[in-house]
């Protein structure tokens, strides 16, 4: 047979003792590293997170590299679906605020600015709506709430509470969201009377106004919603838990942010 094949006798040896080259056995450890940090994400990281994961265990690899192994060895990061569900009433009588954010979606330190929005979540039980308050410094959600219904103390007056509790204000604070109803409404601006805070909201049906909301509920949605079914609201609740407080602020990384998750940018910001 070797002869046929045109191999050395001693090579055949050789490799009957050793059948997995040194490269190919780094390029099989290699893999089982990325699919460890996949499968701790749950399937989220594509290869530039689980690059910049690997790098910060040690392990040295390009993300081409890591790229390409990843599409030889059928490992992907799960996909989103297309999603549009109406939660804004902008057609009421209350006032509207300028857009003083004006898209600098930056901010020097945390407390600076703020952006909100509202999403739905969709259960065996009906809609859950989800509002969410995040930091422009560090993209922390500071406040968050889950409600069966629209309404303003349901919603925006419910995730601002969490919010000044998670971080009190120490400063002057720009509050960027949409024109919808629940942040024009009087129950909503009353919590806002006395406070440091001046209301900012984007044009009317201009998304790209508050563009980091909108791509924190994309990613929600792409990460966990669109890959669950949830038989109650209770499930959805314990999940948004999880996946906010346990993922998103500790765990996840941000591109934006160097790769750094949220609270790793809250202490960099802070120091």
């Amino acid at each position: 047979m070797c002869k046929v094949l045109n191999v050395s006798s001693s090579g055949y040896y050789y490799w009957h003792k050793h059948p997995v080259g040194a490269r190919q056995h780094k390029q099989n450890q290699l893999v089982n590293h990325i699919r460890r940090v996949h499968t701790q994400s749950q399937s989220r990281y594509g290869s530039p997170r689980i690059a910049d994961e690997l790098r910060d265990q040690g392990v040295k690899a390009s993300r081409n590299r890591i790229a390409r192994l990843m599409q030889k060895e059928g490992i992907r990061s799960i996909m989103y679906k297309k999603y549009r569900v109406q939660t804004t009433e902008s057609n009421h009588n209350y006032p509207v605020a300028k857009n003083l954010l004006n898209r600098e979606f930056t901010a020097e330190k945390p407390g600076q600015k703020w952006v909100s929005d509202i999403t739905y979540i969709a259960t065996g039980q009906g809609w859950l709506y989800l509002t969410a308050i995040l930091d422009l410094a560090d993209r922390k959600v500071v406040g968050w709430a889950l409600s069966e219904s629209l309404k303003a103390v349901d919603t925006s007056v419910a995730a601002w509470r969490m919010a000044l509790k998670n971080r009190p204000l120490n400063g002057r604070l720009i509050f960027h969201s949409d024109r919808g109803i629940q942040y024009a409404c009087t129950e909503f601006r009353d919590e806002l009377k006395e406070l440091p805070v001046e209301q900012s909201m984007s044009r009317k049906g201009n998304c790209w106004d508050n563009a980091v909301a909108e791509s924190f509920f994309k990613t929600l949605k792409s990460e966990l919603v669109n890959h669950t079914h949830f038989e109650t609201r209770a499930a959805a609740r314990l999940a948004t838990f999880e996946y906010i407080e346990g993922w998103y602020n500790r765990r996840r990384k941000h591109s934006v942010l160097n790769y750094r998750t949220p609270s790793q940018q809250e202490s960099y910001l802070v120091l």
